[in-house]
């Protein structure tokens, strides 16, 4: 959620090549509207957003009512101990001032989401194999896998969510953006390149095509 659409573009592509899926709200109204429909990992929020009394810190606050759990990092040109602790104590979990490196804003992300909630268990298993978000490295009998950013993007929700079944539609929302126009047969593609990558001999197929529905991974029992 940023104001300035130049920053926001290129802080949405940084998260695309890094294999996150990002939307962008440009005003306060539309950063709660799509917090509310939608389901994120982390939020990135600028302090100047305009369209509502406090901004920013204000959206802070509503989002944290909302949710305790999502990560929510800060972003600011206003580089003051007194406006940090605001922050801070409106429910932000880490702050950045501007101008930042993309390098060092990927950083805290991936920090953040290392803390989440959900990653208690770092590590993910299912169906013989084993992903490590901390380093995005994948293994299958013992096998390293090299995975592209948007692989290990599908991958690892699909990992997440082993045991479910889970639709083109929840891949695209999740690996690409809400906004997504492009291939229809996307998610296809990718899941043929990673069956492609997992695949060992005289081993199952990893990824299960539940037809009409979706695609599953089986949970480890």
């Amino acid at each position: 959620m940023e104001d300035d659409a130049r920053l926001a573009d290129v802080v949405r592509r940084a998260f695309s090549e890094a294999g996150y899926a990002a939307d962008v709200a440009h005003d306060a109204p539309a950063a709660l509207e799509v917090f509310e429909v939608e389901t994120y990992d982390l939020v990135v929020l600028d302090l100047m957003l305009p369209g509502i009394a406090g901004g920013g810190m204000e959206v802070c606050r509503v989002m944290r009512r909302h949710s305790s759990d999502v990560p929510i990092l800060m972003l600011t040109a206003l580089d003051s101990p007194r406006r940090k602790v605001e922050g801070l104590d409106a429910g932000a979990d880490d702050y950045l001032v501007k101008p930042f490196h993309l390098s060092e804003l990927l950083a805290r992300v991936r920090a953040l989401m290392r803390r989440a909630p959900r990653a208690d268990s770092p590590v993910l298993e299912a169906a013989g194999v084993t992903l490590d978000p901390a380093t995005r490295a994948a293994y299958r009998a013992g096998r390293s896998i090299p995975l592209t950013a948007k692989e290990y993007a599908v991958l690892e929700y699909l990992m997440r969510n082993a045991g479910k079944v889970i639709s083109s539609s929840q891949l695209i929302d999740h690996a690409w953006d809400t906004n997504y126009q492009g291939m229809s047969n996307v998610v296809q593609t990718y899941i043929r390149y990673l069956r492609a990558k997992l695949a060992e001999p005289g081993l199952p197929e990893v990824i299960e095509t539940r037809r009409g529905y979706g695609y599953v991974i089986a949970a480890d029992a």
